[in-house]
């Protein structure tokens, strides 16, 4: 493909980015798009008409977390977003006010106990730190004094609310570590899975902590863009059911980028899959050949972001430019908290 960003950009009238999600969330729009056919207008609670018996749905399963902090160092003021736990223990963050930060300083998040040790300052605003506690005391820590991540057009000029953090939570939540939710997993409810299971459609889940750069726009070139590396697993039930369902022909559908981008970054030529566990950084753009997915439910993306260009390689630039212009056109409700497509791969 070129380096041109010009096929990935459009205008987005700012009334169309949604605030909050649908109520209930199953009533929220799905737009049925297959290349070569005109978009189809749909609901959530129809889902199930456009799956088979014996497709799988694969799910993330992670929990986000309230990943945004407020530290100080002496006088300075320091804002942290979380990304993604290291290896060793130690936490990647994004941090503001970060050139005046270097190893071994000490955070400190109000009167709070916990304190926060610089590690390393990556440059770019960009730190690795280490928290004077771990497990149940970090996750109490967050709890009392962190704040949901929201991703920033969705305005909260006095923070997230309470009705937030209900509402930035997917029925599959199971395993915290994501800095933001897996936004295609919000409009699933109880009725819809029921529905499902009564088809004879199978699910499974996944997880893929989603970091704090998920959702930025490319502002470099294609070439240059860097991906933040976000940690996944997929279990060997996982693995075996994915396996199992195309070797006797049946569908994977996967819920939203993040189930997608891992899912391939763990499949074989053939579409096959082991359990797999690690970090991925895998950038998806027209050119990539899909090896592990079929169909694609997501949400609608910003302009010039590598998920519109994950989608464009899934289902073609034109059939996703027409698709975006008619939901434009007739009101849909954009980014995390709104509607979704139901997308049909480009052969």
């Amino acid at each position: 493909m070129t380096d041109d960003l010009a096929p990935f950009d459009f205008e987005l009238p700012r009334d169309h980015i949604a605030t909050e999600p649908a109520r209930p969330r199953d009533s929220a729009t799905l737009l049925h798009v297959r290349p070569s056919l005109p978009p189809d207008p749909h609901v959530i609670r129809d889902l199930p008409d456009f799956l088979r018996e014996g497709d799988l749905l694969i799910a993330n399963n992670t929990a986000v977390i309230r990943a945004q902090l407020a530290a100080t160092r002496g006088e300075a003021k320091i804002g942290l977003t979380l990304d993604r736990i290291l290896a060793d223990g130690s936490w990647h963050a994004l941090a503001r006010n970060s050139r005046k930060l270097k190893p071994q300083d000490i955070l400190h998040f109000g009167d709070d106990p916990v304190t926060a040790t610089v590690v390393e300052n990556e440059g770019d605003g960009a730190v690795s730190i280490r928290f004077s506690v771990e497990g149940d005391d970090f996750d109490a820590f967050l709890e009392r004094v962190g704040a949901l991540a929201l991703p920033p057009y969705i305005e909260r000029p006095f923070g997230p609310t309470k009705q937030d953090d209900a509402d930035y939570r997917t029925i599959f939540s199971q395993y915290r570590g994501a800095v933001a939710a897996p936004t295609a997993g919000l409009h699933f409810t109880p009725e819809v899975l029921a529905a499902l299971d009564a088809k004879g459609i199978q699910r499974r889940t996944l997880t893929l902590h989603v970091g704090a750069g998920t959702f930025l726009p490319v502002r470099s070139t294609i070439a240059e863009h860097k991906m933040h590396a976000e940690w996944g697993e997929i279990d060997a039930e996982t693995a075996a059911a994915i396996n199992e369902t195309r070797a006797r022909g049946g569908r994977i559908v996967a819920v939203g980028t993040t189930s997608l981008r891992l899912l391939e970054s763990a499949a074989r030529e053939d579409g096959t899959v082991a359990p797999w566990r690690g970090e991925t950084s895998i950038f998806i753009k027209p050119g990539y050949r899909f090896k592990a997915v079929d169909v694609l439910m997501t949400n609608f993306h910003l302009p010039r972001s590598t998920l519109f260009m994950l989608v464009c390689a899934f289902s073609g630039t034109e059939t996703m430019r027409e698709a975006y212009a008619y939901a434009i056109a007739n009101g849909l409700r954009f980014y995390s908290y709104g509607d979704a497509c139901l997308l049909e791969r480009a052969p």
